[in-house]
């Protein structure tokens, strides 16, 4: 039995106990290492950078048990291949965009967005929500491959011209990057789609084979450096209001993962949601004061000796009040693993503890021991109170990060209900 089996690692307070270590959850889990290969370039800090968050989230998640390596396009497979590589088993998972796929079947874009379609909250709201899930990756098990979502470009622009288009006429002949639904309208007006990856983008405009290309906006764009060669640029870009982008997973991997893992790569694709929701001082500063004025006001420090049965837990009182010394008897009767530290728990609140232990804990003085066996689902207890203090309060810096992660969790909470009160959903019988 190990001491933080019965420590409760709640994770909701600021501050933790110092009996508290790396997340127990973790001991149980699988080494792993996975390849993620994304259609995109790595200058793109948006859309690379939203894969290598994704994987640094599982990582943080696991106690670094799980990693996820991506790579650029074209470094493991073409950018345009991710989900083929995939679906065949070359590698495990990989983030890209469902609408590059249109080629293999329609249906791919509805997973990241269509021409005049819904904008990001309810194309998100639909995949999260409204049985969009469930839907597409019923579509995706004929390409062996589960869809999580992975981030979001938000609304789009229209594209970078060589030339001026000022009529529907200049469309014409026009060889344009753009694939998938989009590229069909375009093609009624004259224009000529191309689906070409983003790291082939500059040079096919720069030599002319194509007029014209559309990628996501101008952040993105200027650091693909279209502007150089393309320098007129339109709005918006009515085919896609808010492109969901997705990590595939192999279907066989899928089913492998225990099921910890497939929640922890579900819960990942938050991160893109978040990193954009920083909070704000005064947000930071009120979730810290709510925090701490719902910390425990007492913290205790407690020996303990785990037994297997009520009558050796007994035996164990019966001896102390001999006069054996409470160390020595946890270093030779405890089975738990703080018997080599004499039963020394260190110092801990009540709501990091089980129950009955903490209730126990509450009910003695300094240099009690309990004169009663305590019951938990581990075993049975004798426990001694050495001391108690009022609970340290952390400086605000100290725990920033933590109290921010917690403003964030509460607005992801916060813009679900939202998409929930808004949306109207509606599923078939």
């Amino acid at each position: 039995m190990k001491r933080r089996d019965f420590i409760k690692a709640t994770g909701v307070g600021v501050v933790g106990a110092a009996t508290i270590a790396a997340p127990a959850i973790a001991q149980s889990m699988p080494e792993m290492k996975w390849r993620m290969p994304t259609s995109w370039p790595k200058s793109l800090d948006t859309l690379y950078g939203g894969a290598e968050m994704f994987a640094k989230a599982v990582a943080e998640a696991t106690d670094n048990k799980f990693q996820i390596q991506p790579f650029a396009g074209g470094e493991i497979v073409p950018g345009l291949q991710v989900v083929d590589a995939v679906q065949n088993g070359t590698v495990e998972i990989g983030h890209t965009a469902s609408y590059y796929y249109f080629g293999k079947d329609p249906t791919f874009a509805f997973g990241t967005s269509v021409a005049f379609g819904p904008n990001q909250r309810i194309n998100q709201g639909w995949y999260t929500l409204g049985g969009g899930r469930e839907v597409l990756n019923e579509f995706y098990k004929k390409y062996n491959c589960v869809s999580l979502l992975a981030g979001n470009t938000g609304c789009q622009m229209g594209g970078w011209f060589r030339k001026e288009i000022n009529t529907v006429d200049d469309l014409k002949g026009l060889k344009m990057r753009i694939g998938g639904f989009p590229g069909r309208v375009l093609q009624k007006l004259g224009a000529v789609p191309q689906q070409i990856a983003a790291g082939d983008i500059y040079p096919a405009l720069e030599k002319g084979t194509i007029d014209a290309a559309e990628w996501v906006g101008p952040y993105d764009d200027e650091k693909l450096g279209f502007y150089k060669v393309a320098p007129h640029y339109y709005y918006p870009g009515w085919w896609e209001g808010g492109s969901m982008l997705f990590a595939f997973v192999n279907q066989d991997k899928w089913n492998a993962l225990p099921k910890n893992y497939q929640a922890i790569l579900e819960q990942a694709g938050a991160e893109q949601y978040l990193k954009d929701k920083k909070p704000t001082d005064a947000e930071r500063q009120a979730e810290y004061d709510a925090q701490v004025a719902a910390m425990p006001k007492t913290q205790y420090h407690a020996r303990h000796i785990l037994l297997s049965s009520q009558d050796a837990a007994q035996k164990a009182i019966d001896q102390l009040k001999k006069g054996a010394k409470f160390e020595d008897l946890a270093k030779k009767e405890s089975i738990d693993s703080s018997k080599d530290q004499g039963g020394d728990l260190g110092w801990f609140s009540p709501a990091n503890m089980v129950k009955p232990f903490a209730d126990a804990v509450a009910g003695l003085k300094k240099g009690e021991t309990t004169q009663t066996p305590v019951q938990s689902q581990y075993g049975w207890h004798v426990i001694q109170l050495i001391d108690t203090r009022e609970t340290p309060v952390p400086p605000l810096d100290s725990v920033k990060d933590r109290v921010d992660q917690l403003v964030q969790t509460k607005k992801f909470k916060a813009h679900q209900d939202e998409l929930m009160k808004t949306a109207k959903i509606e599923k078939n019988p």
